[in-house]
């Protein structure tokens, strides 16, 4: 067996799952979305505090928040509200201010947290998830 389905599971098994209510993933979606923002808030500071350890933990934070989105609703968009959040604060912290100063400078440590984070995100909302629907494909209603 692949170790990684003893971590994230197969299709199969997370088709066996059933999804939260309507209304309760619409609850995670906004609380993913807020913690995508507080994750792009804190590692773009933490990426700069500790090299390269820093790097390492605020990727493994983005992470956290993109797949714990992804389990917590059950479907792509749970992993997508993070990333939605995480990528706003992150180019506005990119965005140089009028007074010259800015947060994400341009070394490689945060070309390296934008493009991780980017990957991270888009790799948590391609996993399988307990949603049945693929494009094209109706799906049951709730």
């Amino acid at each position: 067996m692949n170790p990684l389905h003893l971590l994230l599971g197969t299709r199969a098994q997370r088709l066996a799952e059933p999804l939260p209510p309507r209304r309760t993933r619409g609850v995670w979606y906004l609380v993913f979305l807020v913690l995508g923002l507080l994750a792009g808030v804190c590692g773009s500071f933490v990426q700069a505090l500790w090299d390269p350890f820093g790097l390492l933990l605020a990727l493994a934070g983005c992470a956290a928040v993109f797949y714990g989105g992804l389990r917590a609703a059950g479907t792509k968009l749970g992993a997508g509200a993070g990333l939605i959040g995480w990528f706003v604060t992150t180019i506005v912290l990119a965005a140089p201010r009028p007074e010259g100063d800015f947060v994400l400078s341009s070394q490689a440590a945060s070309y390296l947290y934008l493009i991780g984070g980017l990957t991270l995100g888009v790799v948590c909302a391609s996993l399988p998830t307990r949603s049945p629907y693929a494009f094209g494909i109706p799906r049951q209603r709730d």
